[in-house]
């Protein structure tokens, strides 16, 4: 469906706004035209979750499983539409988009693990017990890097607690959501439950400003912390901010500059550098080692295929998401080149949304600490192990970072020195478990990690103290005058 942008209530609903148009980063070509939602059909959105909550909080979460296991089925059996979408409209080669939509499929399961896991009900003894409720209607902000899994990772899990759920993607990738709405739809979730709202800021603004319980954001930092702002004198809404990095990743030792290359390669410019856990940063020993280890890794750098979703031989990376995008990251690189920084790969220039993945020398250079969302990384030598870690930890992000080294001690020094919320060694900044927190600290979120966790802040816990009798729970009352006595 690709002239309505709204899903409210079980009906898809044209938007009141401004005709919104989302295009192909390969060739230009519309893919999906609408108006966007208002901010009238936000509140009906809002309205209508909040009408549907009580009943499906009240539906055994059996029943709420076995809807959510119903859309993992579809997607399992079918999911080449969305994979599709996915590719049409990111650029995402063909092999990442099944990839995406394999762990939007896997999702379920991991949820269903996580909410049993993180919102358990236990009764310690006779009198004490824990329960969880779920903390009504969550408004969930997508991005465009993984317009299906990311915002999917929050959207199941506050579907499994009993939450209903107003879910407002990325302007950029309305395709993606309408296909993804229309699914969740198909398997079976009652009116009211899920609610899509296509729109760009003013409906993303309408939502954070309207009736919800928790609100949960992936995307920039100023973006997150604009919604932080908005909601600084209203405590009682829960807020979950993930909001990338400024990553870096440390070589202290290699052994196999082909393995150590692979990994640094798939850290940075995996999905065109557009993973908010993309290294940015990377420190290589100065030395003979460390000149062959570049020299290696300049050279699979400027082999890696760039091209469109389906060419043949498949490509590494597909575009940026458009043209803007692509130009940012040739202006980073031109400030990098002009400030003294010396491009060793990546110089080719491509047409439209399509870049070469990058790698700029920064050696003696203070280069600012600000995320670019794009095939870029630079690489600093070093002589001190110690300063190197000193160096990748001087970040206001904390999202990832990584290290490489033959010595296990040399990772328990990075993980005290670093604060990060992913700290991986000897593999990709980019590996994340599902069975685990995803998120950062610092300017990269606000201490709410969803993945394994994402299940916190879909629910809250009542803890309980219960007696058969008041009686049970009496004791005497010091201070207490006898009656009639004088005091």
């Amino acid at each position: 469906m690709t002239d309505r942008s709204c899903y409210v209530d079980g009906h898809w609903l044209v938007g009141g706004g401004e005709v919104l148009t989302s295009t192909s980063p390969v060739d230009g070509r519309q893919l999906w035209s609408a108006p966007e939602a208002g901010a009238d059909d936000v509140s009906n959105a809002l309205a209508a979750a909040r009408s549907a909550q009580p009943e499906w909080e009240r539906t055994p979460l059996s029943e709420r499983t076995a809807i959510l296991e119903t859309f993992a089925d579809q997607l399992t059996d079918n999911g080449a539409e969305l994979a599709d979408a996915i590719s049409a409209e990111t650029g995402k080669p063909t092999w990442e988009a099944r990839t995406e939509v394999a762990s939007v499929s896997g999702k379920v399961a991991l949820s269903i693990d996580a909410h049993a896991d993180r919102n358990p009900e236990v009764r310690l003894n006779d009198t004490a017990s824990l329960a969880h409720r779920p903390v009504g209607v969550v408004g969930v902000l997508g991005p465009f890097n993984f317009p299906a899994h990311l915002p999917n990772g929050q959207i199941i899990p506050a579907l499994l607690a009993g939450n209903s759920v107003v879910y407002k993607p990325s302007e950029l990738t309305p395709l993606v959501a309408s296909v993804h709405t229309r699914l969740l739809a198909e398997a079976g979730l009652p009116s009211g439950v899920f609610n899509l709202a296509i729109g760009a800021r003013r409906a993303g603004e309408a939502l954070v400003a309207g009736n919800v319980n928790a609100i949960a954001f992936t995307g920039s930092v100023d973006t997150g912390h604009a919604i932080h702002r908005s909601l600084a004198d209203r405590p009682d809404v829960l807020l979950a901010l993930e909001m990338g990095g400024n990553n870096p990743l440390v070589v202290a030792h290699s052994d196999d500059d082909e393995a150590v290359v692979n990994l640094i390669v798939r850290s940075a410019f995996i999905t065109a550098g557009q993973r908010c856990t993309c290294a940015r940063r990377l420190f290589i020993p100065s030395g003979a080692d460390g000149d062959g280890l570049l020299d290696r890794l300049v050279d699979v750098t400027e082999r890696l295929r760039v091209g469109a979703p389906d060419e043949q031989p498949e490509p590494f990376m597909g575009p940026l998401i458009n043209v803007d995008a692509a130009d940012r990251v040739r202006a980073h690189v031109g400030r990098l080149v002009a400030a003294g920084g010396v491009q060793i790969a990546g110089e080719e220039t491509l047409a439209g949304a399509f870049v070469r993945p990058a790698i700029v020398a920064t050696d003696g250079l203070d280069v600012p600490d600000e995320e670019v969302f794009g095939p870029v990384i630079t690489v600093e030598r070093f002589d001190d192990l110690e300063t190197a870690f000193a160096r990748a930890a001087d970040t206001r992000f904390g999202l990832a970072a990584g290290l490489v080294s033959t010595d296990p001690a040399h990772f328990e020094r990075f993980k005290a020195v670093v604060t990060a919320g992913v700290v991986n060694f000897n593999c990709p900044t980019t590996g994340a478990s599902g069975r685990l927190p995803f998120g950062g600290v610092g300017a990269s979120g606000n201490h709410r990690p969803a993945g394994w966790t994402a299940a916190d802040f879909c629910a809250f816990p009542v803890a309980t103290m219960a007696y058969q009798h008041p009686a049970e729970a009496a004791s005497p009352l010091p201070g207490l005058n006898d009656p009639g006595g004088v005091a």
